[in-house]
C-alpha cells in the first residue's frame, strides 16, 4: 500500500551542450512516454533555463524510483552523450534513502531526508 511517507523525489540537473539542446529536448518526449507506463511515478516533466535542464520527478517509494531508472536506461545513455549531470539530489524519508544509497552510489547524489509535511495525492 502506498503512503505519502514513502515518497521519493529525484532531482537531476543537466548541462546540455548548446549544439545538442534540440536533440536533448526531443529525447524528453521519449522519457515521458516510457515513464507514463510506470505505476509508481507520481509526476514527471522537464523544464529548461537556457541550456540547463531539470527533470522534476517523484515516485511512490524507493523501489519505484529504481524501477524508473531501469526503465529509462537506454534514453538516459543517449541523453548523457548530449549533456552531463551537474547536480543530482534525492529527497526521501530516511528509510527510503537507505534503500537508494547503494544502487545510486555511482551517480554521487546528495541525499536530503524528507521530514513530515503536506503532500496532496488527489
Amino acid at each position: 500500500m502506498f503512503t505519502t511517507d514513502q515518497c521519493c523525489t529525484l532531482v537531476p540537473y543537466f548541462e546540455v551542450q548548446a549544439e545538442h539542446l534540440a536533440a536533448f529536448k526531443a529525447l524528453g518526449a521519449t522519457f515521458v512516454e516510457k515513464t507514463r507506463q510506470e505505476p509508481g511515478c507520481l509526476h514527471y516533466a522537464f523544464s529548461f533555463n537556457g541550456n540547463i535542464a531539470h527533470c522534476r520527478e517523484g515516485y511512490r517509494d524507493a523501489e519505484s524510483l529504481l524501477a524508473h531508472l531501469e526503465n529509462v536506461a537506454a534514453p538516459l545513455a543517449e541523453a548523457l552523450k548530449l549533456a552531463k549531470i551537474i547536480r543530482l539530489e534525492v529527497h526521501a524519508p530516511a528509510a527510503e534513502i537507505e534503500k537508494l544509497k547503494q544502487p545510486l552510489a555511482a551517480l554521487n547524489p546528495d541525499f536530503f531526508v524528507l521530514e513530515p509535511g503536506l503532500r496532496r495525492t488527489a
